[in-house]
């Protein structure tokens, strides 16, 4: 990858139904170039698909985060499942397992639970994801339209219009408040172990007093090494970060760590990520059987 595929990449990260010719024209090149790039990256199994990420707490659902050591990734998470839907898994390097799961239960009893499940392993952090209290007013057609959009979130309009049998124009409507609905981003999955010279990772910064301030503080000096947007919890930020040098990766982490606000880091290198969608069908099954037609009280209920 060279830095044209990056940029490239960290547009789709953010929004991958931004256009080609939007991407070109922000980074220099043509949009028919942007085109043949994403194709070849897809081709190269960098970019394994695009996907649709919704925020739990928008249908009705908390959320548990962990980060746990083992060898054996795939029976953590199939010991986890017992205690709820995966919501997302990343393996990272070092034996190390961070992921999410969403439950419509008691979470602090659901995390009780969960922690007798994973007594064989050594549980480096458990926590219940506070609601973030994003806005979010979605209707029975974004629900439908949502729906397609989970098998493939950069459809045309004028596919999502025949498989939804709503015009384009109430489609092309859909899709820009989605694309500007803070709980969710039409995002790509990428495979770090086809990167080759480029490692992304993340740090996971815990931050005491002003979030806004001290995210303002990071932005202004590493969002050159940004791979997409930060995540912002509560008093949590997520920096996904990229770089051509473990020992540089190193030194940013110290960086980090010297920003004025910053209470602690982790950094993860992961190996693979995957978005799990199973909760996602549930609650499209149940918005649809709604009534009503905006959703998100009744969701919320």
């Amino acid at each position: 990858m060279d830095k044209l595929d990056i940029q490239i990449l960290s547009q789709l990260l953010n929004n991958c139904r931004k256009p080609d010719r939007q991407i070109g024209s922000e980074i220099g090149i043509s949009g028919v170039a942007v085109k043949s790039r994403i194709q070849k990256m897809i081709d190269k199994k960098i970019i394994q698909e695009f996907a649709l990420k919704i925020e739990p707490h928008v249908l009705g659902y908390s959320v548990l985060y962990f980060v746990v050591t083992g060898k054996d990734s795939d029976d953590i998470l199939d010991k986890i499942r017992l205690v709820g839907e995966p919501f997302f898994v990343v393996p990272c390097v070092g034996g190390i397992t961070v992921c999410s799961i969403v439950v419509k239960e008691d979470p602090s009893k659901k995390m009780e639970h969960a922690k007798n499940l994973l007594r064989d392993v050594r549980v480096l952090s458990i926590f219940e994801a506070k609601n973030p209290e994003i806005r979010s007013d979605l209707t029975k057609t974004d629900i439908e339209i949502i729906d397609i959009l989970l098998k493939d979130p950069r459809q045309k309009i004028e596919e999502i219009a025949r498989q939804s049998g709503f015009s384009t124009k109430t489609v092309a409507r859909s899709l820009e408040k989605l694309q500007n609905d803070e709980a969710i981003q039409f995002t790509a999955i990428y495979n770090p172990k086809e990167m080759g010279d480029v490692i992304p990772f993340a740090i996971l910064v815990g931050v005491r007093g002003d979030v806004k301030r001290t995210l303002a503080r990071l932005d202004k000096e590493f969002s050159g090494s940004f791979l997409q947007n930060p995540f912002v919890h509560m008093n949590q930020i997520v920096l996904f970060m990229h770089t051509d040098n473990i020992y540089k990766m190193d030194d940013t982490s110290d960086r980090v760590s010297d920003i004025d606000g910053i209470d602690s880091i982790d950094l993860f290198i992961p190996k693979k990520a995957t978005f799990l969608h199973k909760w996602v069908h549930d609650a499209i099954i149940q918005a649809k059987k709604s009534k009503r037609l905006h959703l998100a009280p009744e969701i919320h209920s």
